[in-house]
């Protein structure tokens, strides 16, 4: 019984060290320059700003993840992203699920107030999220996120309010803030 009771009290001192640990570095990391893979971080604030015309965002197509901060609150995140027709896409899942509703706070905070920086390679770029809840060009969209991802969008998804997805679009003040 009492090799029971030391393994126990041994098993309950793991934990502890483990869920203290965890919420350290997950406290560090918003103090830091954007986010690493498991924590979302701070303010994103390496990297040139982008000037000039708008890119040819295609290129986001070829990459995994970019880093997006929101100005309200000023938190970063590593998130998916997609570009059709010249314009980038960012989104989040799950919207309609209990999970999605606790754990997801970033999407109502961006239609709040959609001032955004994206991070891409290094570049930043100030942004403007709007949220699209339906409309044409939806089907490429949700094809092109399905292939890059093995996700299950579909127009049906988004207009259901499952999926809440983003255009980032230019912010009409760039080079403020």
């Amino acid at each position: 019984m009492q090799v029971m009771k030391r393994i126990g009290v041994i098993c309950l001192w793991g934990l502890l060290i483990l869920v203290t640990a965890t919420a350290t570095a997950a406290i560090k990391q918003r103090f830091q320059d954007g986010p690493n893979r498991v924590f979302s971080g701070g303010a994103l604030a390496s990297g040139a700003l982008h000037q000039g015309p708008e890119p040819d965002w295609q290129f986001v197509n070829e990459v995994d993840t970019i880093e997006l901060q929101l100005l309200e609150p000023e938190q970063s995140r590593r998130i998916w992203t997609a570009s059709v027709n010249g314009k980038i896409y960012v989104w989040s899942g799950y919207m309609n699920s209990f999970v999605g509703k606790l754990w997801k706070s970033w999407p109502a905070q961006a239609e709040r107030d959609g001032r955004a920086v994206l991070r891409v390679n290094g570049v930043r770029y100030e942004r403007q999220l709007v949220r699209i809840s339906s409309g044409a060009g939806l089907e490429e969209l949700t094809q092109l996120i399905n292939d890059k991802y093995s996700s299950q969008a579909t127009p049906a998804t988004i207009d259901s309010g499952d999926l809440w997805m983003f255009e980032a679009a230019p912010r009409a003040t760039a080079g403020a803030g």
